[in-house]
């Protein structure tokens, strides 16, 4: 199919590349309407879905994130992201693989399938863009990212909580211990890895560098682009993006709101500065959009997630991808 397509670019689009143009009211939801697809080749970065809430210990309903991120995405795709002033898909190879299969009703096979479903996507040299869910989905992400990569990873880490309470039981789904976990396993690397937004308290933050919320208010977006590039360096990065690291004004619509945090404009400023890490990995979860106010929450979080493209966007021009 050659010219402009006018509609349903997520079904009709032959090209991998541009945009087509949509009534953001209607049409297939793909995420920035991006080719629903299967087939990875060429694929620069494929987004997809875990909607997963079963991990969660307090407020469900972030299974339904993925899809609310989707449809918040329509007016991203509609004009050339703010402030980058491109089309980041005349560039970069987008699909959305839809959503990762699994037996809601064996608990024990869930993480098996979501590290599957990450393999099969990373064996195909794309990257992962991935909508939770809750937190839990990071986990089996970051065992197929360690393997493809190599362990331990340098983690990012977006939140309200810490996520590093103690939890040595291998087969439980709590999105409270993941990270706990990814250190013991050797999946991640404390020394190389930063947690932004943090307002909870552990006993012990088992040695990743806390840029607690009151330390980013006080000091700045800038200051927090800075301690977070010197901290990572250009080590491979997974960077996770808990919705609930913004302030319930920002994001009500997540399962364990924390008064205190960061703004949509501080979020976004420090992600638009991280165009030196190697980031090889993203997720974006805890959206649930039965609590949401006017879809700010899934709003919010299709933004950072196109932030992030045009990051990759940028790193695939400089030969950094």
């Amino acid at each position: 199919m050659t010219g402009i397509i006018h509609g349903d670019g997520a079904i009709r689009r032959d090209s991998l590349y541009g945009s087509s143009i949509e009534n953001t009211y209607a049409g297939v939801l793909s995420f920035m309407r991006r080719n629903y697809t299967r087939d990875l080749s060429g694929v620069d970065v494929a987004v997809s879905g875990i909607p997963l809430d079963l991990a969660t210990t307090f407020r469900s309903g972030a299974r339904q994130g993925p899809q609310a991120v989707r449809a918040a995405s329509v007016q991203l795709a509609e004009l050339k992201p703010f402030p980058w002033g491109f089309d980041p898909f005349d560039d970069l190879a987008v699909i959305d693989y839809g959503d990762c299969w699994f037996d809601a009703h064996n608990p024990l096979t869930i993480k098996p399938a979501i590290v599957e479903h990450a393999r099969t996507i990373l064996a195909s040299g794309a990257k992962m863009l991935t909508f939770g869910g809750d937190h839990f989905v990071t986990y089996p992400l970051l065992i197929a990212h360690a393997e493809k990569y190599g362990k331990p990873l340098s983690l990012l880490h977006f939140d309200a909580h810490c996520d590093t309470w103690a939890d040595d039981n291998p087969d439980s789904l709590n999105h409270g211990t993941m990270f706990y976990k990814a250190v013991k396993d050797g999946l991640i690397d404390p020394a190389t890895s930063a947690q932004v937004g943090i307002r909870t308290w552990n006993d012990d933050f088992m040695g990743l560098d806390m840029l607690f919320a009151p330390w980013v208010h006080e000091n700045g977006v800038e200051a927090t682009i800075a301690r977070i590039k010197e901290r990572i360096g250009d080590k491979p990065v997974y960077l996770t993006f808990d919705i609930d690291c913004l302030d319930p004004a920002f994001a009500p619509g997540t399962g364990t709101p924390v008064p205190g945090g960061l703004t949509s404009a501080q979020a976004l400023a420090i992600i638009r500065g991280l165009g030196e890490l190697n980031i090889v990995g993203a997720d974006v979860v805890e959206v649930a959009p039965s609590f949401d106010q006017s879809e700010i929450t899934a709003i919010a979080a299709a933004h950072i997630a196109c932030d992030i493209l045009c990051l990759l966007r940028n790193r695939k021009l400089a030969g950094k991808l």
